[in-house]
């Protein structure tokens, strides 16, 4: 199964969870927002993903 990861920056609190969680999918640009740099990840990071999502303060992290 194939999963697709956004966030939306806009909305994004800065507090780095899923940078520090899952530092293969996500990353912060210049201000520290929330960027995705693999928006379909492997089958092993999908368990942390969604647990990045999940974790997110302003749930800014979406997983199709």
């Amino acid at each position: 199964m194939t999963m697709k990861v956004s966030a939306t920056k806009d909305t994004c609190a800065v507090s780095s969870l899923c940078v520090y969680r899952v530092p293969e999918v996500f990353d912060q640009d210049e201000e520290g927002a929330v960027e995705v740099i693999d928006p379909a990840p492997p089958a092993g990071l999908h368990d942390d993903v969604r647990s990045a999502a999940r974790g997110c303060p302003t749930r800014s992290i979406h997983v199709e």
